[in-house]
């Protein structure tokens, strides 16, 4: 459902499923909490190029793992969603307060 990557302090979360949904909420927020804790890491980046569909509990996933890190002085940038993921993840309010970014590069220099 994820493919993770470490950069120094920096998590590379890779969604491998089309949803981010109830159905998958609790498996994601469980592996990135254990990442998050165990290797000390400092930001996430949240690749959403497979993701077409994202409900309430997929929004609960990226705010909840975005008070961790921002509790740390850390940030959370997502990057390449689609048009329809993007307008829900706008009306949810998250894009005031988490980075949306083009590319991977583009998360890493904001």
């Amino acid at each position: 459902m994820i493919k993770c990557y470490l950069d120094d302090k920096t998590l590379l979360v890779q969604f491998t499923t089309t949803e981010l949904d109830h159905h998958v909420a609790t498996y994601i927020r469980e592996n990135v909490d254990d990442i998050i804790m165990r290797k000390n890491i400092k930001n996430i980046i949240f690749d959403f190029q497979n993701i077409k569909f994202m409900d309430s509990s997929g929004i609960g996933v990226i705010i909840g793992r975005y008070k961790k890190i921002a509790n740390s002085h850390g940030s959370v940038s997502v990057i390449n969603m689609n048009p329809r993921v993007e307008k829900v993840f706008n009306l949810s309010g998250m894009g005031k307060i988490i980075n949306v970014c083009k590319s991977y590069e583009d998360a890493i220099n904001s």
